[in-house]
């Protein structure tokens, strides 16, 4: 028999071993992940003796279960680990960084142990010899009290150390109430066939009181309690039945689709029923998959603490929103770019304490997590107070790779700039340490989040710090999608990326379009986007020759970009199928899916077809989109305007910037709230400002319809009312002051017309409104 195999009761099948084990493993790694976040927390309140217990108790069921399988080197290491918080626990030593490194160290050393007998079913052949001797080292510092100990039989001190332990002498010893070396007696009593309960045995010696037996039972009932309301299930098992949802899903479009043809009321009836209950089953399903995000953030206080150390600096994190939950296809996604965003952050960010008191900052550095659901989606921040990003070094790194020219660089402003930090080899540490300086790190998070359709935006402030937003879908598996046909072929697009659809007929379809340096653009509201022609990229042929033109407005990280396609059909929910061998390395497919009607769609992955067309692309993105496709230096110092009449007479404009969408709606929807006209907008409450009233323009007219301008500025709109949209303008515009207006800029001669220039913030303020604080013009 092999040594290193753990022994097998022989009345016990192998099979049930197994499933034994893999317990065992799994109980094990949780105990740990709880005794690292514990430890580190412990090192900041040194006095919670809850804490401590929860850390001694994680180590000693760890140390129990592996003796009773027989697993002697985890048992060693173990033991000696208790030891040492058995210390801390009679005040005998008081913990230390050194203290905590030793620990943590030890924790590392079971993991790999673990990780052994999870593929072998031995402990392997690791030396851990310099674990064992910090941990001695640690133990050397005190002499322990010396206490008389009986000496029970082995099995009894097996079942007292192990998870065998009686629950109740678990509480009464953690309570106090009892001492250990009388349960292992009680427990040895049993052992040799005495019939009496635990409590029983200790009442009758004298070692525990009644009241808290009592009490301990009580307690132990509470814990059965909680624990038969969960129950531990295989992933392997979810994905299964997440699949078997998907066909039923899928079914469901099949049956939703041939509805439209049948006039029978009961088949119609139960149809809707069957819609009903797969969409109630599809959402069960979903949030079984579905885990608080504070699974994986509780492996980042000890990752700071390495570092910190490390570092040399004091760093502290907090989190908030870790119950925020995501699928858990998309939790094993981020655990590599928050590691990297984390040590980025206190790699590079967080200054040393000397040289953050000499700032003016507190000496410890602090990290922020932060996660919250908004429109669908998870957003989660992670901020630091910090030294900010130096944009001049990003800017003279990426002159010199030839990223960009100097002139390009000169006119960039520091949003762009920042946005180097995600190109490869673009450090702006001047020495490579083991922690970072190799200009790899950031470009991973951003490619990363961006393959589970995410986007990454980053803010920094000069001496201030740095914040890095993503946003990410709550889910891969079932999605919402805009289904389009072009070359005959059906494909379907991710809603995520969904911008808007745009449909221009004839002339007004050949003006729109224009063709800059080779490349095709859109003139939309005075902006160029680029296009991108499916069928063309696709080689699917069958170009539409019907004068009109439809195209899908997309979001590609932080860049927009049009695909014009044939047809667009409708919107429906989507099972994603991984695609065949033969098409995973195309980059622009994402997966596939089965429509209603029984045939194969492809899921356009947008990020890679723009990537692929050379729409994103490191020297294209600042000159092409960015910049606007602007033809000439004296083109890109122009301005665009929108411009529109408020009262009978009045000419006005405002910066396209400022403009997030041009709506119409019905006056019947306007309703008053708080003394002010409001209207339902994207599941927010948007104020109205009629700019003729608030003005006091004469003839402001009550249409049955409000044109309407969206204002957006820190996650709040504004309906600005106008009367007509005249139209928009492309010019550079001289601002004089005629009359003196807080809410105008001034006046400027736009289209050959005196045109006033309205301070959008300033109007806001003067309405006592949410936004003033925004966007300056």
């Amino acid at each position: 028999m092999d040594p290193s195999q753990p022994p097998c009761d022989p009345g016990q099948l192998p099979s049930e071993m197994d499933e034994v084990i893999k317990e065992f493993l799994v109980e094990c790694n949780e105990g740990l992940d709880r005794f690292d976040r514990d430890l580190v927390a412990l090192e900041k309140d040194r006095t919670s003796r809850e804490l401590l217990d929860s850390i001694f108790r994680a180590i000693h069921t760890i140390k129990g279960t592996g003796g009773v399988l027989g697993y002697e080197k985890l048992v060693s290491i173990s033991h000696i680990g208790e030891s040492v918080l058995s210390r801390m626990r009679d005040g005998l030593l008081v913990l230390s960084p050194a203290i905590t490194t030793a620990l943590l160290a030890m924790a590392d050393a079971l993991r790999d142990i673990l990780r052994d007998i999870a593929a072998s079913g031995g402990e392997g052949t690791g030396d851990h010899s310099t674990v064992l001797r910090q941990l001695s080292a640690v133990l050397d510092q005190t002499q322990p009290p010396a206490l008389p100990q009986p000496s029970p039989p082995p099995a009894a001190v097996s079942q007292a150390q192990g998870t065998a332990l009686p629950l109740l002498g678990e509480i009464l010893v953690n309570s106090e109430a009892c001492q250990t070396a009388d349960v292992v007696a009680a427990v040895g009593l049993q052992q040799e066939g005495d019939p009496r309960r635990l409590g029983q045995i200790l009442v009758e010696a004298g070692a525990a009181d009644p009241s808290a037996v009592a009490e301990g039972l009580k307690t132990q009932s509470d814990y059965r309690e909680i624990a038969s309301h969960t129950i531990r299930v295989d992933v392997a098992l979810l994905d299964k039945v997440m699949n078997l949802v998907g066909e039923l899903v899928l079914a469901r479009n099949q049956v939703l689709q041939f509805t439209g043809t049948q006039k029978d009321s009961s088949f119609l009836s139960t149809a809707q029923r069957l819609n009903l209950i797969t969409t109630e089953l599809q959402e069960g399903v979903m949030k079984t998959r579905m885990q608080p995000i504070g699974n994986v953030w509780n492996k980042l206080p000890r990752v700071v603490r390495d570092l910190s150390v490390g570092c040399g600096k004091q760093v502290e994190i907090r989190m908030e929103g870790a119950e925020t939950e995501l699928d858990k296809t998309i939790i094993e996604a981020i655990k590599d770019p928050l590691t990297h965003i984390i040590r980025n952050a206190v790699d590079h960010g967080i200054e040393l304490p000397e040289a953050r008191a000499a700032a003016g900052k507190a000496r410890t550095g602090h990290l922020l997590l932060r996660a919250f659901h908004e429109g669908g989606q998870v957003n989660i921040e992670i901020s630091d107070d910090g030294a900010g990003i130096p944009t001049e070094k990003l800017k003279a790194k990426a002159i010199a790779k030839g990223v960009v020219s100097a002139e390009q660089a000169a006119r960039m402003s520091e949003r762009e700039l920042l946005h180097f930090a995600f190109l490869p080899g673009l450090s702006t540490v001047e020495q490579v340490s083991n922690i970072s300086g190799r200009g790899v790190g950031m470009d991973v998070v951003k490619t990363n989040i961006e393959k589970i359709g995410g986007m990454v935006d980053l803010q920094s402030t000069s001496g201030k710090g740095t914040l890095l937003k993503i946003k990410i879908p709550l889910t891969l598996a079932i999605i919402p999608a805009l289904v389009v046909t072009s070359g005959g072929e059906r494909f379907a697009i991710p809603q995520v990326s969904l911008i808007e659809l745009v449909r221009s007929e004839g002339q007004e379809a050949e003006r729109g379009i224009e063709n800059l340096h080779g490349a095709s653009v859109y003139r939309l509201r005075g902006n160029l986007l680029p296009l991108i022609y499916l069928n063309r990229e696709l080689q699917l042929g069958g170009e539409s020759a019907s004068g009109s033109i439809n195209v899908v407005v997309l979001q590609a990280g932080d860049r927009q970009f049009g695909l014009v396609v044939d047809e667009i059909n409708d919107t429906e929910e989507i099972v994603v199928k991984p695609l065949s061998k033969q098409l995973k390395t195309v980059s622009c497919f994402a997966g596939a899916t089965i429509m209603g009607d029984g045939h194969v769609a492809l899921i356009l992955d947008v990020l890679g077809l723009a990537q692929m067309t050379r729409v994103v692309s490191d020297l294209r993105e600042q000159n092409v989109a960015k910049q606007g496709l602007k033809a000439t230096e004296s083109a890109a110092q122009r301005e665009s305007w929108l411009l529109f009449r408020i009262g009978k007479d009045g000419r006005m404009a405002i910066p396209l910037s400022l403009v997030s969408r041009l709506e119409e709606f019905p006056a019947t929807q306007v309703e008053r709230y708080a003394g002010h006209e409001v209207i339902q907008y994207r599941q927010q409450i948007m104020p109205l400002v009629r700019l003729a009233e608030a003005l006091g323009y004469a003839g402001a007219g009550n249409s049955e319809l409000l044109q309407v301008i969206v204002y957006s500025s820190n996650g709040r709109s504004v309906g600005l009312v106008v009367d007509e949209i005249l139209d928009i303008a492309d010019q550079s515009a001289a601002v004089q002051q005629i009359r003196k207006v807080e809410t105008l800029k001034g006046a400027a001669v736009i289209q050959q017309r005196v045109t006033d220039l309205l301070d959008v913030p300033a109007l806001l303020a003067a309405q006592q409104l949410a936004g003033s604080e925004g966007a300056q013009a």
